[in-house]
């Protein structure tokens, strides 16, 4: 029984894997793979990309998909989590995709062994799924090439599960990664620090903007988010014609993370990640359920 709970999970020859196979379900309407099986996504934070882009992945792979709203289940009634799980379980599903704002909860569950589990975001730590997709993306638009490139992740760095796994993936695939945000979003990291997004504009082959959390954290560091955009926000002033590609996990907030302008720019592949994603979760059901069975 094989798990996700964060990329390094995954083999590297699994990776590559992934990668092929995410290719080629866009490239052909796949068969029915997991035709008979079940999944059930159990989230205890809000989702729109995330959730459907997993149910959708399901669904084009011919499994069906069973939603548990957290706000209504027996965790409201003190049932804790780890009997919420075994209750499911006992269901037989044949994996749980999870979101919860706990770092450890998938791994908790997953060491439990009753059925693969899919971290589909914790905490501050991991979105392994989103970091993956992201990789597709950029081989996807490098032609496979992106050993020696340079991506700068831009904004709220601490408090991004998307920024974390991101680094460990991209850094263990041979991307040199820069963190661009001011001091108290920065994390403890031996990563190169850059609190000015115009000191790396000509370093870099990709820009990540994160979402804005100003909320997160206690001491406001900026009035509002519009001071926090003079800063920080993508837009053509401070891109130019540089030949820079521009990601973002989502939600993005217009013209603080980007501008409306650069979303509307072919260098913006915000749309193509969403698109991506569907295609990576496949490829990630595919490995989990098929693939690592055999």
């Amino acid at each position: 029984m094989q798990h996700l709970v964060d990329t390094n999970d995954f083999t590297d020859q699994q990776i590559q894997n992934l990668l092929d196979d995410a290719r080629s379900f866009k490239e052909n309407r796949p068969i029915q793979l997991l035709r008979d099986r079940l999944f059930i996504t159990l989230f205890f934070e809000a989702s729109t990309r995330t959730r459907s882009s997993f149910e959708v992945a399901a669904k084009k792979l011919g499994a069906a998909v069973v939603h548990l709203d957290p706000s209504r289940s027996s965790t409201k009634k003190g049932e804790s989590l780890e009997d919420t799980f075994a209750n499911l379980c006992a269901m037989e599903p044949d994996a749980v995709i999870i979101r919860h704002s706990d770092n450890e909860a998938p791994r908790m569950l997953a060491e439990m062994q009753m059925t693969s589990v899919i971290n589909a975001g914790a905490g501050s730590y991991a979105h392994p799924t989103q970091a993956l997709l992201d990789l597709f993306t950029m081989v996807e638009h490098f032609d496979g090439d992106i050993k020696g490139k340079t991506i700068a992740i831009v904004g709220d760095i601490v408090s991004s599960r998307v920024a974390s796994s991101g680094i460990r993936l991209l850094t263990r695939m041979g991307m040199n990664v820069l963190l661009v945000a001011p001091k108290p979003f920065m994390p403890e990291s031996d990563l190169p620090q850059f609190e000015k997004l115009e000191d790396v504009l000509e370093k870099v082959d990709v820009i990540m903007s994160l979402r804005a959390q100003l909320e997160r954290h206690a001491s406001p560091l900026f009035d509002d988010y519009a001071a926090y955009a003079k800063h920080y926000c993508i837009n053509h002033d401070r891109l130019g014609d540089r030949d820079i590609l521009v990601l973002h996990p989502g939600p993005v907030m217009r013209n603080i993370d980007i501008s409306d302008e650069m979303l509307e720019d072919p260098r913006c592949k915000v749309l193509e990640q969403v698109k991506n994603g569907v295609y990576m979760r496949m490829a990630i059901l595919k490995l989990l359920l098929l693939d690592s069975n055999n």
